[in-house]
Formats: C-alpha cells, sequence, structure tokens
C-alpha cells in the first residue's frame, strides 16, 4: 500500500520515509502543489494521504478509490474539503498538539513587541538614531491590561496562562468551552461584542470554519476599543485584510502583529508591508526544530495506523 505526500516545504521526505519503510509501505511525494489534473492521478492510486497546501476539495476526494485516510500538516484542515471526505468515508486527521509552546510564546512575543515597541526603537538604532521611537504614550506594561482571546482550545489556554504570570487580565469567547471551564482557568468568559469593546489586546485563536471566516470585518473592528491591539497567529481569513488596514491606517487601532495573512503570501504591494505599526511575519509562528519533528513523525503515524486496519488518531470529521 502507497502513501502520497501531496506537497511539502521541508528539506526532505526522510523522516516520513524511514517510518513508512519500516511498516513496510511506499511512498510517493511532490515538493510542490500539483496541477489538479496531477492530483486527480496521484490521489487515485494512493492508499493514504499526507497534505501540507494542496487543495483537497471535493473533485479530488472523488478521485480516490482506496484512501483510508487523509492527514493535514498542522492544525488546521482547511484546506480539505471536510463534507466531501466525509460523504466518502475517509477520515481527515490533523496534528493538534505539535506547536503549542511555540505558537503560544510567539503570541507573547508579538504582544510584547507591540506594548515594549522593540521592533521600532530597534530600527531607530539600526537607522543611525538614539532616543525613543514613537513617543512615550506608545510604551505600556502588560500587567493590569485586559486582552481578550478569541479561542480557548490547547494555544489559547496556553497563551492565558502566560498572560495571568504577566498579572494581565484575561477575557475570553469561546462558544463551545463553558464559562465554568473559562472562569476556574482564572479568566472571564464574554461574548465576542463583549470581548471587542472591552480589550486592550485582541489575540485569534480560533479555526478557520464557515462561521469564524470574516469574523473581523469592518464592523467588528470598528467596534474594538480605540488605540487597541490586534494580534492574529491563527488563520488569515478570520480577518478581513482590507478593513484591518483601513483601521491601522485612520488610527482606531494602535497596532497589529500578524503570521497569517488572507492571502498568503501577502502580496508585495499590499500596504500592510509598509504600516509602521504593523509587525508582520510569514505564518511561521509553529516553527522550531522539535516542533517539526513532531509534526511530521505524527502525520506519517497516523497513516501507518490507517494502513494497518487501526483507528487513526485525531480524527476531525467523525468518521
Amino acid at each position: 500500500m502507497k502513501t502520497l505526500i501531496t506537497d511539502y516545504t521541508f528539506p526532505d521526505i526522510e523522516i516520513e520515509q524511514k517510518l513508512l519503510d519500516a511498516a513496510g509501505f511506499s511512498l510517493q511525494a511532490s515538493r510542490v502543489c500539483p496541477t489538479l489534473e496531477q492530483l486527480f492521478e496521484m490521489v487515485a492510486g494512493a492508499d493514504a494521504v499526507i497534505t501540507q497546501f494542496a487543495p483537497i476539495s471535493a473533485q479530488v476526494i472523488e478521485k480516490m478509490q482506496r484512501v483510508r485516510v487523509i492527514v493535514r500538516y498542522g492544525i488546521g484542515v482547511d484546506n480539505v474539503d471536510l463534507k466531501a471526505a466525509t460523504a466518502a468515508g475517509i477520515p481527515v486527521c490533523n496534528v493538534p498538539g505539535y506547536c503549542i509552546d511555540e505558537v503560544a510564546d510567539h503570541t507573547l512575543a508579538f504582544i510584547l513587541s507591540l506594548t515594549r515597541q522593540v521592533v521600532s526603537n530597534a530600527q531607530l538604532i539600526q537607522n543611525g538614531g538614539w532616543g525613543l521611537a514613537g513617543g512615550l504614550q506608545r510604551m505600556m506594561a502588560l500587567r493590569g491590561r485586559s486582552v481578550g482571546l478569541i479561542g480557548f482550545g490547547r494555544i489559547g489556554r496556553q497563551v492565558a496562562e502566560r498572560l495571568l504570570a504577566f498579572g494581565c487580565r484575561v477575557q475570553v469567547y469561546d462558544p463551545v468551552v463553558s464559562d465554568a471551564e473559562i472562569s476556574e482557568l482564572g479568566c472571564t468568559p464574554l461574548s465576542l461584542s463583549d470581548v471587542l469593546q472591552n480589550s486592550d489586546i485582541v489575540s485569534l485563536h480560533c479555526p478557520s470554519t464557515e462561521q469564524n471566516r470574516g469574523m473581523l470585518n469592518a464592523e467588528t473592528l470598528q467596534s474594538m476599543r480605540y488605540g487597541s491591539l490586534l494580534i492574529n497567529v491563527a488563520r488569515g481569513d478570520l480577518v478581513d485584510t482590507e478593513a484591518l488596514a483601513d483601521c491601522l491606517e485612520d488610527g482606531h487601532l494602535a497596532g497589529a502583529a500578524l503570521d497569517v495573512f488572507s492571502p498568503e503570501p501577502l502580496p508585495a504591494e499590499h500596504r500592510l508591508r509598509t504600516i509602521p505599526n504593523v509587525i508582520a511575519a510569514s505564518h511561521i509562528a509553529s516553527a522550531s526544530e522539535t516542533a517539526v519533528r513532531r509534526l511530521r513523525e505524527t502525520a506519517a503515524q497516523i497513516a501507518i495506523q490507517a494502513l494497518q486496519g487501526q483507528r487513526p488518531d485525531n480524527i476531525v470529521n467523525g468518521v
């Protein structure tokens, strides 16, 4: 039986190859995303599919003749048509725990970079200047600040733990987590509108779903507290990119730190690249040598489970 890796950004696939070889299974891999026609042909001969960014659409799933599992390299599965996979009886799995600390740490790095103006002050020195960049009013301490978390899964909870240690007041919106559970962890449960209106900093930690996409749009961004900060290490399509740029340029938001965008890569000419109160990264919050190894080993092991007739771990579509 054969496992297909549709695309990957790693230097090689040696980790996956060793695990699959040891289990007695073959491997086919494409470094770059195949064309739709190429995907049709590749999945038709596969028994397990591991994907990173390739769109596993209903059309692609329809061509799967004997696939036992679709595994996503990562936490989000928004490039896989879950409804089509479910209808075809194919379990879809992710790797939810591989980068919890990395993304939580990156969130805190973003928050501290904005509140302490780390980037602008470093740039001042690099450009030959000296003193305080941007003025005293832009420098603030975290203690006593209200931070709103939208999403309270594994990463959101780790972010909350870190923020509480800094003396922040943590407010949470997550419709699938009970108020009691949020309160037990030292945070305050609120509605989405209350989190947006009553937070000095808003940080996104929810998945990209039909309900969540575009949740921060022109209207909801304007409802945020004047002078507040936005952090997004979740998914780019949670935020209306143009509306966010408008809010940053007109001063309604004091700053944003973004690891994800819609679209990705962010176009070279996009104004978010040049707005001075924006810190941007290229979807790297999950990155570390340890995390990437864990991601790749887990994805291969899930494929092996399915090929061996076992129930694979981390099924997200209930199949």
